[in-house]
């Protein structure tokens, strides 16, 4: 009996052991088991809706950390092509990837080994999302092609990442006084709409807030490197809600104008004074070229505003067509000045004509009971003293006309004047329009160029 009791205990014993080492060993392979993944224990899909889904309790339509203190969501964008600056409409063209972070409690996970999960643009619907607008946005679309170009991503923290490719146009208001030699602020504006600063706050990416695509040019523009990073916080009827901006500085490029306005008006104020080296005599060909040219330029002023906003006040380059304009149309008055003065020697010639017409008339008429001017002084009998005297046959020949001394002197006076005013503003005309341009250009490139950099 002893015996078989002593071998009883024995089995009982190496059983409980046998059951230990069991039971050591099982939970050694669950935590290996947790360790390598969920795969084995749940489905991906069983995860997502334990963690998101119908059966996870969580709820799209309330705010992280609800009733508590407001979600901080730190945004950066990545500019992929900046262009279409229109000054008539004032605005721009910006196609971006706006990325936005916050950090979610209710999406923390434990059961997942990986730090992030990438998920499915379609289950955007399914979590809560910042409400942010563009408050200068004119028009926007969303890219779809070939798919939804969206990115949601959850970390292991409850962080998640919010990433979407947006083309904006954006109101840009431009200052054009000194177009187009301009500097141009251009902003963008992210808003909250419906959520107020108790509730929701954005802020800038520290490192990196706003990044440019390498090789980024725009056509007329240069983008400055330095941006401005602020908040822009509006006050409604409704509430503080909360804003963040950047402003963008374009300097504008002038080598179009340049080609496009600048020479060629500049070449056609200088064909105007070509009127001045032509003879004065040849009346058609100066006032054809200066008809020509005053059209020419009229035309090129016209095709200068014709990309412009209609504004209040005068630009540079408005200035400049405007003196252009004017230099053309003072070189075809000065041939009208010449050719009047010229014409003054004729119209004293004309003068001198009737006067002399006049006086022989006068000297007709005193002469028409003068016989002796008609040859008759022989027929006449002869008075006291002088019977039997013949007439003298040749008579008292009138005195020769006074010799055109006076004439001609008047005539080289008036030609000798309109030629001094042909000269004279062979010199007056470029000298004028040379002070014109240092004064231009000195004035609106480099003293307004340095005040919009200052400012």
């Amino acid at each position: 009996m002893i015996c078989l009791f002593v071998k009883f205990l024995t089995i009982i014993c190496a059983c409980f052991v046998e059951t230990n080492v069991r039971f050591v060993g099982a939970k050694e392979n669950d935590s290996r088991t947790s360790e390598r993944g969920f795969s084995q224990t749940m489905s991906p899909s069983d995860f997502l809706d334990k963690l998101m889904g119908r059966t996870s309790g969580y709820d799209a339509r309330i705010r992280p950390n609800f009733k508590g203190p407001p979600v901080n969501v730190t945004c950066n964008i990545f500019i992929n092509s900046f262009g279409s600056v229109t000054e008539t409409t004032m605005d721009y063209r910006v196609n971006i990837f706006l990325r936005q972070k916050w950090n979610d409690p209710r999406l923390a996970y434990r059961e997942y080994p990986d730090d992030s999960l990438d998920l499915d643009p379609s289950m955007l619907d399914s979590i809560w999302k910042p409400d942010m607008f563009f408050a200068n946005e004119k028009g926007a679309n969303f890219h779809d092609v070939t798919t939804d170009n969206k990115l949601l991503r959850i970390f292991k923290d409850g962080n998640v990442l919010y990433s979407i490719r947006l083309t904006l146009i954006l109101s840009c208001p431009m200052d054009l006084k000194n177009f187009p030699m301009d500097v141009q602020t251009c902003t963008m504006q992210l808003e909250s709409f419906g959520y107020t600063m108790n509730d929701l706050i954005f802020e800038w990416l520290d490192e990196g807030p706003v990044q440019v695509a390498e090789g980024l040019t725009l056509p007329q523009f240069i983008m400055k490197d330095e941006k401005d990073l602020g908040y822009c916080t509006k006050h409604y009827n409704t509430g503080k809600f909360t804003c963040i901006e950047v402003k963008f500085h374009l300097e504008r490029q002038m080598g179009y104008y340049l080609i496009q306005m600048y020479i060629p008006s500049l070449l056609i104020v200088i064909l105007s004074w070509v009127s001045f080296w032509i003879n004065m005599d040849a009346a058609p060909a100066r006032v054809a070229l200066g008809i020509t040219t005053v059209l020419t330029m009229t035309t090129q002023s016209s095709g200068s505003r014709a990309s412009l906003p209609k504004v209040s006040y005068v630009k540079a380059i408005d200035i400049w067509m405007a003196v252009c304009l004017l230099f053309v149309f003072a070189a075809l008055l000065e041939y009208a000045g010449v050719n009047f003065v010229s014409r003054q020697q004729k119209e004293f010639l004309r003068l001198r004509r009737r006067t002399k017409r006049r006086e022989k008339e006068e000297e007709m008429r005193e002469g028409r009971f003068n016989y002796e001017a008609y040859g008759m002084g022989p027929c006449l009998p002869a008075k006291d003293g002088a019977a039997g005297k013949p007439a003298p046959t040749n008579p008292t020949p009138p005195p020769p006309p006074k010799p055109l001394q006076d004439t001609d002197v008047s005539k080289r006076k008036y030609i000798d004047r309109a030629k001094r005013i042909d000269t004279i503003s062979r010199a007056v005309f470029p000298l004028a329009f040379l002070i014109f341009n240092i004064f231009y250009w000195i004035t609106y490139k480099i003293i307004r160029h340095e005040d919009v950099h200052s400012d």
